[in-house]
């Protein structure tokens, strides 16, 4: 599938921008500008059933990252995912060849949960995607009003059919080994990545930072400390 793409800079160096779960392209509006400043022409596409992307009768991890490798321009200097789009990212990696990737509190695993909560998962989710403006603003106190509103829509548009990719034992998982220099981002106490995983990323080569204070969504939580984060990387 052929995927809607935000672009920004012309630069010679090319970035690719992958979301996470629920969101869209715009979850970079400030990272895309400040690559381009720094020489980047930054693409960041809409995942398959998020933003202004089609939905589609099959989600899997799988075709996320078919997706982007078929709609980005192959060898990018820079690929950087977040959380769905970091697994998407270390999927395609192989494929896309960049220079550099950085996976940014990628879904590299899911929060331990027990089987009861795992069955209430779609229903809690569901209701997320129902969120107003005023309990986003709640639930992320250091957001940008901006996106705040942009999250209000990314949830509308968001097909509830990904779902099960996002709960399903297996679904979830790590890449083996370093297939291209990497840098994972994490969020302080990530719930995706573990401090034995973290471990175990770093012993496949994987450089691994954390930015303190930060939320999953790390750009937006703290938009210096993530970049201060990607120094020596972008």
């Amino acid at each position: 599938m052929e995927l809607f793409t935000r672009e920004w800079g012309s630069g010679d160096r090319r970035a690719v921008l992958v979301h996470g779960a629920m969101s869209d392209s715009r979850n970079w509006r400030t990272v895309g500008p400040a690559l381009a400043e720094r020489g980047y022409h930054v693409v960041a596409v809409d995942l398959r059933g998020h933003g202004h992307s089609p939905r589609a009768e099959s989600y899997t991890a799988e075709l996320f990252a078919q997706d982007v490798v078929d709609t980005v321009p192959a060898h990018p200097e820079l690929v950087l995912g977040h959380s769905l789009g970091g697994l998407t990212v270390s999927l395609a990696v192989e494929r896309l060849r960049p220079q550099r990737a950085i996976y940014v509190d990628p879904a590299f695993s899911g929060p331990a949960l027990t089987r009861w909560q795992r069955m209430l998962a779609p229903a809690f989710l569901r209701n997320l995607t129902r969120a107003s403006a005023a309990r986003i603003a709640k639930r992320n106190p250091r957001w940008d009003p901006a996106d705040v509103a942009i999250e209000v829509e990314t949830f509308k548009a968001f097909d509830p059919a990904v779902i099960p990719v996002l709960i399903t034992p297996g679904s979830l998982r790590a890449p083996e080994q370093m297939h291209v220099p990497s840098l994972v981002v994490l969020a302080d106490k990530s719930q995706l990545v573990k401090p034995a995983l973290a471990d175990r990323l770093e012993e496949a080569g994987f450089e691994v930072r954390i930015v303190r204070g930060s939320g999953h969504t790390v750009n937006r939580d703290d938009f210096p400390g993530f970049m201060t984060a990607l120094d020596g990387w972008i």
